[in-house]
């Protein structure tokens, strides 16, 4: 961090009493919200506005006919969004946020169930939305809120609003996702503000290493920084327990007047100050006015992938954003997150034969200037660049090396706080195949890897993609030997059975029950030629079960023949080596399946991932697909032929 961005700027209290005069000469007004009052999402008026009509409480529409609870800026064209109450709650249109007679604020989606709620019973005898952007839940005969917005940030604070100890800040996940990001904006008990990247495991978190502090912390708590406030000049500082206030460093806020102001972390881990102009005349748009870290993509420490995802580094633009690119051979994880790593396009890793002549079928191409300074494994000193790369070459644990003033830095995936480096006088030398005869093909980050799911029989043709030449050809031999055998069959029979019949052993859901049990279908396992895949819950006898929903999304002659053929079909085959069809809906234009679930996620991540399976897993694997084949060609009362043979 440079000096400018860590220099502290002191000043008397006097003189920060003069910036807050503002603060503490405007009256807030109010605009109650009476007991009973209720706004519902996708009506004509979906919100609570303040007196002047600068903010607004209520519903934003998102898409997928789903909304979001939350506070924006209302004057302004891009009605821009500065609280949300929970970004993984997904409401659906007819939900409906209500200040209750016993005081609470609840919301509640179309069928009653309570998604989310504040304050108490028996507590507020009013709301209001404040001109200051702050939502409150109040009493007549009291000055304190019970319950207020500015006390529960999410990844934005307003002018006059304040962070006490232990208050968090966190970015979202993209711009326009609004799950948790890896991002916080913390005031710690030792009085420091700091940025840092968070690893969420469900409910809990770990927090990574400082990127950004503001060094208010002291041995002497007396003097320690106890609280954070962002006030109506557009400034940050740190209050002390002396009485004294420290100003964030590098601030150089322009005098402005009619402007609303906005400290946001964004989602890509920078935090920043914007201004935009209250007159519709002036050009409207937000404009940045401070922002820290000075550079994002340095920082770093021992976990966590750093700015950008594992595996792809980071670029500082001209306006101190975070680039992310991939290295040569790598593809993102997710094509519409940047931010969200890289992957090898192609198959790399210790498992098989050829890696005891990789010169053969592998080599390094050049990356200048750029380096994962936390990903190395060994570190070999007086090297030429030649020496380096047939060093890499001949270990199949080195994915990148880095050379640079004779030394090779040996490195493995996944590949953490990549970035440029422009004085460190060396290159990254990233180890890909010769030839795409291996190469992986796209995948979906949400789904189970699947290219064409005309079934979720998991039965896995890429297995051939990281095996030997010799297994190859076995497997090959074998499915070929056993699609011509039974194609030739004059006895095979045709699957004409009654579609009522077969079904009679399946349970027959209703679309709002699997709706329900997929949280709103939510959660993407796959994707398939016919539809998608979603993770849900049944209950069943007393117990909560983990299945597959598979909503097809083509209702035309295709569509119709597949949701019947696996119905009448599928639905009869019990085998260990298959997924089993526990049910379906069959409801308007409604057509959905719903298999149990695997939770050992999928073969191809398996298969392909950093830690993969030896020799002796990849023959059990083929035995199961044989069995499964097997069973479906030969042992079913309905012989099938299973079409696709995909990674998945």
């Amino acid at each position: 961090m440079s000096n400018s961005a860590t220099r502290l700027l002191h000043f008397p209290f006097p003189f920060y009493l003069l910036l807050l005069l503002p603060i503490l000469s405007t009256a807030q007004n109010y605009k109650n919200v009476t007991l009973g009052s209720s706004i519902t999402s996708g009506s004509a008026d979906p919100s609570w506005e303040s007196p002047s009509s600068d903010f607004a409480f209520g519903f934003r529409p998102l898409e997928d006919n789903r909304f979001l609870l939350a506070i924006w800026f209302d004057k302004i064209p891009d009605k821009t969004v500065v609280w949300f109450a929970d970004g993984e709650i997904p409401i659906p249109k007819g939900s409906k946020v209500e200040l209750t007679t016993d005081g609470r604020l609840i919301l509640n989606d179309p069928q009653g169930k309570l998604l989310w709620s504040a304050g108490q019973a028996s507590g507020a005898t009013y709301a209001a939305m404040l001109d200051s952007g702050n939502f409150i839940l109040a009493t007549r005969d009291s000055a304190d809120n019970l319950w207020e917005s500015f006390k529960n940030p999410t990844d934005t604070i307003l002018p006059t609003q304040k962070l006490e100890v232990d208050s968090v800040v966190y970015s979202r996940q993209t711009k326009t996702n609004y799950l948790k990001g890896r991002f916080r904006l913390r005031l710690l008990g030792d009085g420091n503000l700091v940025l840092n990247i968070a690893a969420r495991q469900s409910s809990s978190e770990v927090q990574y290493d400082a990127y950004y502090w503001s060094n208010t912390v002291n041995d002497n708590r007396t003097i320690a920084g106890y609280e954070a406030v962002f006030n109506q000049t557009g400034y940050i500082y740190v209050k002390l327990r002396n009485r004294s206030e420290v100003l964030l460093p590098s601030q150089n806020i322009p005098p402005a007047t009619d402007v609303y102001y906005r400290a946001t972390l964004d989602f890509d881990g920078v935090f920043t100050t914007y201004s935009h102009p209250k007159r519709e005349n002036q050009e409207q748009r937000w404009s940045t006015e401070w922002s820290a870290p000075d550079n994002i993509c340095k920082i770093g420490g021992g976990l966590g992938s750093g700015a950008c995802g594992y595996n792809s580094y980071c670029l500082l633009t001209s306006d101190l954003r975070p680039r992310c690119e991939c290295p040569p051979k790598f593809v993102f994880i997710d094509p519409n997150n940047r931010y969200a790593g890289c992957r090898p396009d192609f198959v790399q890793g210790c498992q098989s034969e050829e890696w005891k002549s990789t010169t053969d079928s592998f080599e390094l191409e050049t990356l200048e200037d750029i380096n994962w300074p936390t990903s190395d494994y060994e570190m070999l000193d007086s090297f030429s660049e030649e020496q380096c790369r047939t060093s890499c070459l001949n270990d199949c644990l080195c994915d990148v090396v880095v050379y640079s003033g004779a030394r090779c830095w040996k490195k493995k995936l996944p590949l953490s706080n990549g970035r440029l480096e422009s004085g460190m006088n060396g290159k990254a030398l990233i180890k890909v195949r010769k030839d795409n005869s291996l190469q992986l093909g796209p995948y979906d980050p949400r789904s189970s890897g699947e290219k064409k799911d005309r079934s979720t029989l998991i039965l896995v043709g890429s297995l051939l993609l990281g095996s030997s030449v010799f297994f190859n050809f076995m497997l090959l031999a074998v499915i070929f030997l056993v699609l011509f055998f039974f194609k030739n069959r004059k006895n095979m029979r045709k699957i004409n059975q009654d579609p009522s019949v077969l079904r009679s052993n399946l349970r027959s859901f209703t679309y709002q029950e699997l709706k329900e049990a997929t949280d709103g279908f939510k959660e993407v396992l796959g994707r398939g030629a016919f539809g998608i895949v979603y993770k849900g819950v049944v209950e069943e006898m007393g117990s909560r079960n983990y299945v597959a929903v598979k909503k097809l999304d083509k209702l035309v002659e295709e569509g119709e023949k597949e949701f019947k053929t696996e119905v009448s079909v599928i639905g009869q085959t019990h085998h260990k080596n298959l997924v089993r069809l526990l049910g379906y809906c069959e409801e308007g234009q409604n057509r959905i399946l719903v298999y149990e679930f695997m939770n050992n996620s999928n073969l191809g991540e398996h298969l392909f991932g950093i830690s993969k399976p030896n020799w002796n897993q990849r023959v059990q694997i083929a035995f199961g697909i044989a069995r499964g084949l097997m069973y479906l060609h030969e042992e079913c009362s309905s012989q099938i032929i299973h079409c696709d043979v995909n990674v998945g």
